[in-house]
């Protein structure tokens, strides 16, 4: 027997989450001083929280150490359960070799056990929502085998777009190189930015301003959505709601058959991208092809 987890980097909300059975790890992030764990919306403070990055506060996050996941995993393997763990990109933090630590250091302990991580190469909702297939496919019965064998395929279909507002955020978070970051911020270049296969972050695409930002992405959507009766479409904001809500729309006008949920970027993601962030995730054909350097 084994019980599925993912972690709040995956962002489904945690309704859905509960709705699903699917177990969580709360992951940390500081701003303001003050150390909290990101549970999928359930008691944050979204407005305090934007608030405080708007007026100049940086947040933080950082990985897990092996002891966090010593004590978060051997619960699951105390009650003689396997762990199938879809996690959000191994490329994106540190938080993983810590895993792997922990996972060592249980062996000795549970050595019955096991615990098989499937890395999503992505964040956000793009992890979410193979969460969120992979514990529709538990509740209908799959063996672990199986729902691997869907991910592997899946994952390749899960298409991801976000314009930040302000690159800055990402530069202060090493995903950004300080050069580009200043050069776009003058120059007011709206990057649209995937999660490439590697699970890094790559440009698609660069945009000039807001309106042709949030056209873009409902463009992306109406152009490469597949499947729309089977799968949601998340169009996602960093306390930008109206924005987010006008790519809802334009997306709706076209393809009035979709499914989309709307939803706030946590903390976690959002002390990275920043506020005014917009994205949309949604199952296509293929992932996007980046950008040529």
């Amino acid at each position: 027997m084994s019980v599925l987890i993912f972690d709040s980097n995956g962002e489904l909300w945690y309704t859905r989450a509960e709705e699903l059975g699917l177990e969580y790890i709360s992951m940390p992030y500081y701003v303001a001083g003050e150390e909290y764990y990101y549970d999928l919306g359930k008691e944050t403070d979204f407005k305090k929280f934007y608030e405080l990055v708007r007026g100049g506060e940086v947040p933080k996050t950082q990985a897990l150490n092996p002891e966090d996941y010593k004590r978060i995993l051997s619960k699951y393997f105390e009650k003689g359960e396997d762990i199938l763990y879809v996690s959000f990109s191994h490329a994106m933090s540190g938080t993983f070799q810590s895993l792997e630590l922990a996972l060592k250091e249980l062996k000795a302990t549970y050595p019955e056990r096991k615990c098989t991580v499937f890395n999503t190469n992505s964040v956000c909702l793009g992890a979410g929502i193979q969460a969120e297939q992979a514990a529709i496919l538990k509740q209908a019965g799959k063996s672990d085998e199986e729902i691997l064998a869907f991910l592997n395929e899946f994952t390749n279909r899960v298409a991801m777009y976000f314009v930040v507002d302000d690159l800055m955020h990402l530069k202060r978070g090493g995903r950004c190189s300080g050069l580009a970051a200043v050069a776009g911020t003058l120059l007011n270049l709206k990057p649209m930015l995937t999660v490439n296969g590697e699970g890094g972050l790559s440009v698609i695409t660069k945009l000039g301003g807001r309106k042709k930002a949030i056209s873009t992405l409902a463009n992306k959507v109406i152009e490469e959505l597949v499947d729309e009766e089977k799968y949601s479409v998340y169009v996602v904001d960093a306390d930008c709601k109206e924005e987010g809500d006008k790519i809802r729309d334009l997306i709706l006008a076209s393809r009035p058959n979709a499914h989309i949920v709307r939803q706030i970027v946590g903390p976690v993601i959002g002390s990275h991208c920043g506020p005014g962030t917009l994205g949309v995730i949604f199952v296509a054909k293929q992932r996007p092809i980046p950008l040529k350097k």
